[in-house]
């Protein structure tokens, strides 16, 4: 009768652990849906305001190179001299930036760290339970 009452403790024992395994699972899959959702947001929101300033960037530079054009031919450098020499100049700067930017949007900032870390910290707590 005692062997029959611990296996069906013991029985009960893993029906438990299945159990609040399977609702760490689905509580640890809706952490990570809210914070890939969060990760997304951030983003589309960072590339509307970079799209919208970027725009606005574009105008004022090509104002201000026709500008710097114009200074140029005015000191003598000639007008055809001026636009290549503020072309070439313009051209270094943006290949700079593109290479730094490129940089900048690493897909690791998507990553969903806290998730990843939740879950290593739980499947070390299952397997502690589980000895």
């Amino acid at each position: 009768m005692i062997g029959n009452q611990d296996n069906r403790g013991l029985t009960t024992l893993i029906g438990d652990l299945a159990q609040q395994v399977t609702t760490l699972l689905q509580t640890e899959s809706r952490l990570l849906r809210a914070e890939m959702s969060e990760s997304l947001s951030k983003v589309g929101a960072g590339a509307v305001e970079f799209l919208g300033g970027a725009i606005c960037i574009l105008a004022a530079l090509i104002v201000l190179l026709q500008a710097l054009v114009i200074a140029l031919a005015n000191a003598g450098l000639g007008p055809g001299w001026s636009s290549l020499l503020v072309g070439i100049a313009v051209a270094i700067l943006g290949i700079f930036l593109l290479r730094s930017g490129t940089a900048s949007m690493a897909p690791s900032e998507l990553t969903p760290d806290r998730t990843q870390d939740q879950l290593k910290r739980d499947a070390r707590v299952i397997k502690e339970q589980i000895k």
